[in-house]
């Protein structure tokens, strides 16, 4: 019984007169969650999505970041930098 209430986090949950909307049964499943199906408060399945929603990867903007940090400036590569220094040597 420990199995049914011990949820952490609560599940969508739906009565069969309720799957009639099948517009919020959708979302869930689109959302990849997990949804009850109850008939007058007694739980008859779970509706399961085929395979989880998989979110793309938002990558951080590193040009932006280096624009906000050092504006406009043309930054000279450090080899560069060295390869002067060293021919300055001789």
């Amino acid at each position: 019984m420990c199995h049914i209430l011990c949820h952490i986090v609560p599940m969508p949950t739906v009565n069969l007169r309720q799957l009639r909307d099948s517009r919020q049964l959708t979302e869930w499943l689109d959302a990849g969650e997990v949804v009850i199906l109850r008939k007058r408060n007694r739980i008859l399945g779970r509706i399961i999505p085929e395979s989880p929603r998989i979110e793309p990867v938002q990558w951080p903007d590193a040009a932006a970041r280096r624009r906000r940090i050092f504006g406009d400036r043309v930054l000279t590569p450090v080899a560069d930098l060295l390869a002067d220094r060293e021919r300055s040597r001789y």
